[in-house]
């Protein structure tokens, strides 16, 4: 199993190579490679002031744009009052590079046409899913939440047909001039119908966002996680005139408090007029014409429906739909993104060097062989030569390491920082660790007096148990270090838990087989002095007895306490070694004495002055026996 996994990660790595842009080494993170540091200045927009919560949120955008376009491990802080800095890794794209550069932007505009995220043919229709959520009125009493659904569109609803392939696609309106924002017959012309068929929403490069355009035309986006494509009208309202979005259960018309998760939503004076003129229009129409697209970024983070007869006139709107808790937040907080009152200025755009580079990083992979050396050379010393399976079981894990890192580097664009290469190295320690307490349970199998297959057996049993826990404990303290953790820190939980994952694997899919073919070899299974299992380096007394009286020197090869046969006596108290009893109790020692004793007595003449009683209460000894002859 081990090696099928060893050879799937070498061999996709090998196609990535061929027919990717993968490569041969992990890629590194701004800390070790240096990059792109681009200097945002943040500037209000109307009588607007910049804040410190104006600037945090103003970050969650940008990080979230840069996550989307697939770069990792990017610095993005807050310089001052009024200044983020953005640092990227390597060298980024263009695209990325507009991203970062181009304010957030909210704006809302209504839908036209609705289809599946993949490319449709000229003869198909335009399928509208359901949206995810619907649109209520406040009212007096209490927000109202709606129950209205949007159904598959209808042929009336569909745009256009495509033209002929053979024709040009034409961009010029059928109509002189539009009756409003939801004229299909004006705003879809042919070359906009074009590009809505051929959009392929599945595809993360048509998600990465930016600017919607001209805010007077028709506009063809995606939604963020790819599962619709929209038409959509001229910009209607712009997100600048969103005063406030939060999330919460909705409210009952009693005035109680529901179990649906909703956003609510407050519009500016300007906006509350706008929203009217909009909710107006739209609640008259029929689906999917009856939805509004909320567009942040260039994609549509929401396209609820609005109610029938509903007209939203004070400016206050429920979303409800089917939310949870966190993506009820998520919508609220996109919505306050891009009510965000600044715009950005690029202040300066540079190459910079590595901020630690090539000699830091020789330094913590010089630190990380050190501690290699340093376990090697403890496992040599405290095991012989069963230390060179902990040798053999670190070049395992550093191998399977080095291929998903570097595979997670081709396919998730993840990049190793200083404190990644910090999380490897202490998994040097926390491996060693794993296969220190496998071996120590071995000994104290061995100590016990059983042969070296029973004594990996048993001892497996009992030190999986112990791995599993404090790998699990590892684990989960990666996994809280890198949810409530930023920046370089999450590159340590990230390798910390990925290598606490490992060890489990080589453990039990290489150490404990490993084991199990050593056991039957003669040099470890008769206890070598060099072996690192030598019964007289562990504290064991090798005499033993083998039934009939006879008692034998050697360490054990093929019979522990427990392969006695049934009719041999048990062995004379002073040939019990102390610890070997295969789990007896002290009574069951002592009976065992007694009878050893007896047996003893009985095979030889007996010598007078000395019973076979008295010889029992002097345990069975060849001293006891000569007291009793001088007495």
């Amino acid at each position: 199993m081990l090696g099928i996994l060893i050879v799937a990660i070498v061999a996709s790595l090998f196609a990535g190579t061929k027919w990717s842009d993968a490569t041969w080494t992990p890629s590194l993170a701004l800390d070790l490679e240096g990059g792109t540091q681009i200097i945002l200045k943040a500037k209000p927009v109307g009588d607007e002031k910049v804040t410190s919560n104006t600037i945090s949120q103003a970050i969650e955008v940008i990080r979230q744009r840069v996550d989307s376009s697939g770069v990792a491990e990017a610095e993005i802080t807050s310089q001052g009052s009024d200044q983020i800095v953005v640092g990227l890794p390597g060298k980024p794209s263009e695209e990325t590079l507009k991203l970062v550069r181009t304010p957030a932007h909210m704006e809302f505009r209504p839908v036209l046409a609705v289809g599946a995220p993949t490319p449709t043919s000229a003869d198909q229709p335009s399928a509208s899913p359901t949206p995810t959520a619907t649109a209520g009125a406040a009212t007096d009493s209490g927000t109202q939440p709606t129950d209205a659904a949007t159904a598959p569109a209808d042929a009336a609803a569909t745009p256009e047909p495509t033209p002929s392939a053979s024709a040009p696609a034409s961009d010029t309106p059928t109509k002189a001039a539009p009756d409003n924002a939801s004229d299909a017959a004006y705003y879809v012309t042919p070359a906009v119908q074009e590009k809505f068929d051929q959009l392929d929403c599945t595809s993360a490069d048509n998600r990465t966002g930016g600017s919607s355009g001209d805010p007077d035309v028709a506009f063809v986006t995606c939604d963020p996680d790819g599962s619709a494509k929209y038409i959509l009208g001229p910009v209607e309202i712009q997100g600048s005139e969103i005063a406030s979005a939060s999330s919460g259960r909705n409210v009952l018309p009693n005035g109680g408090v529901g179990t649906e998760w909703v956003v609510n939503l407050k519009m500016k004076s300007k906006g509350t007029s706008q929203f009217t003129d909009v909710t107006t229009r739209l609640q008259g129409l029929t689906s999917p014409q009856n939805q509004f697209a909320m567009v942040l970024d260039g994609l549509v983070i929401s396209a609820p429906s609005l109610a029938p007869n509903v007209i939203i006139s004070n400016g206050q709107a429920e979303i409800s739909g089917s939310f949870t808790r966190e993506s009820a937040a998520s919508l609220a907080n996109q919505l306050n993104f891009g009510a965000l009152p600044v715009t950005f200025e690029v202040q300066s755009e540079d190459q910079i060097s590595a901020t630690l580079g090539a000699e830091q990083l020789e330094k913590g992979l010089l630190a990380g062989l050190i501690g290699l050396i340093l376990v090697v050379i403890y496992s040599m010393l405290q095991y012989r030569a069963l230390g060179l399976l902990t040798v053999a079981s670190l070049v395992v894990a550093a191998a399977l390491t080095y291929g998903i890192i570097t595979l997670l580097s081709w396919t998730q664009g993840y990049r190793l920082s200083l404190p990644g290469v910090a999380g490897l190295i202490v998994a040097i320690g926390i491996t060693a660790d794993s296969f220190i307490v496998y071996f120590e349970r071995i000994r104290d199998e061995l100590r016990e007096g059983r042969t070296l297959a029973a004594a990996v057996d048993r001892g497996w049993e009992r030190a999986r148990r112990t791995i599993l826990a404090s790998d699990a404990v590892n684990f989960i303290a990666a996994i809280v270090l890198y949810l409530l953790a930023v920046g370089g820190v999450r590159g340590f939980a990230f390798t910390l838990g990925l290598t606490t994952i490992i060890d489990v694997v080589v453990v039990f899919l290489f150490t404990h087989p490993m084991m199990q073919l050593i056991a039957r070899m003669p040099f470890f299974a008769h206890g070598h002095p060099l072996s690192g299992l030598d019964p007289r380096r562990l504290g064991v007394d090798a005499t033993r007895y083998v039934g009939r009286g006879k008692v034998v020197s050697g360490p054990r090869t093929t019979t522990t306490t427990d392969d006695v046969p049934a009719d041999a006596a048990p062995a004379p108290a002073s040939r019990v070694p102390v610890g070997v009893g295969g789990g007896q109790t002290i009574a069951e020692r002592r009976a065992a004495a007694k009878a050893a004793a007896q047996d003893a007595s009985a095979a030889s003449p007996p010598t007078a002055g000395v019973s076979p009683d008295d010889g029992a209460q002097e345990s069975g000894t060849e001293s006891g026996r000569t007291e009793g002859n001088e007495h």
